[in-house]
């Protein structure tokens, strides 16, 4: 089993704290699923967010860079009695879609996108697979979260199944992360653990470029808030929303 793998594995344990109800309501306020049903989740990993849309009555398709966290999701789906389409290609070469009346890509799955090009990219072939008055919803991190709470560190985590330390440093781009994180999981029936390591790589922009991008792209009605709420970012703001309108 590869780290990735494993990592797949334990992902659902470590989101325990995300809030993907006030996702599917923030997505439902703007976009109902009776006026907007065909939606494209980007970044779907195990599937969790997808699954809550389409119990909401979306029509749910999901592209993920890992085939372990698909893997997951379409048993997910499966449990569920739902037939999702999933497809194992990177964000910005997304291709094959069009039409769409929605597309998502939450829990920063964005920042892990860390060249420029590349992201304007997704954000630009986002705009061709959606249909004219579609939507497109967002999450990063702010460059406060990534500047300064992520090198914080470390942080530790233990319930007692799983373990982890997780260190941070600066990455080679502003506003950049290196995650170096080293896990330890219990082996079911027993007192021993598996040691295993992974390295991930973020990177955020500023509101600003995230604005000047969607809006060169041909994007309108670009409506920015934070933290799960309907305010506005300030500075101590952690995730920032971004909807923006075809």
């Amino acid at each position: 089993m590869s780290s990735y793998e494993r990592f797949a594995h334990v992902y659902d344990e470590l989101q325990t704290d995300i809030p993907y109800d006030r996702y599917v309501k923030w997505v439902e306020q703007h976009a109902p699923s009776k006026q907007f049903p065909k939606l494209l989740d980007i970044g779907c990993g195990t599937g969790v967010l997808g699954l809550m849309l389409a119990k909401a009555g979306y029509q749910v398709s999901g592209i993920d860079l890992s085939e372990d966290m698909l893997a997951i999701a379409a048993e997910r789906f499966a449990e569920a009695g739902l037939q999702v389409p999933l497809f194992c290609m990177s964000m910005h070469e997304l291709d094959g879609f069009e039409a769409l009346d929605v597309v998502t890509i939450a829990i920063d799955s964005l920042n892990y996108v860390v060249e420029q090009a590349d992201v304007y990219s997704t954000l630009e072939r986002i705009f061709h697979t959606l249909r004219p008055g579609g939507q497109l919803f967002f999450d990063v991190h702010s460059l406060f979260k990534m500047d300064e709470i992520f090198l914080d560190g470390p942080f530790t985590y233990d319930d007692g199944d799983i373990s982890y330390v997780w260190h941070t440093e600066p990455g080679d781009y502003e506003h950049s992360i290196v995650h170096q994180m080293t896990f330890y999981v219990r082996d079911a029936g027993s007192d021993l653990y598996e040691r295993f390591d992974e390295e991930h790589f973020q990177r955020t922009f500023a509101i600003e470029h995230y604005m000047t991008w969607l809006r060169e792209i041909g994007f309108t009605d670009i409506e920015v808030t934070a933290d799960f709420t309907e305010e506005a970012p300030e500075y101590e703001s952690e995730r920032i929303f971004i909807r923006a309108v075809k």
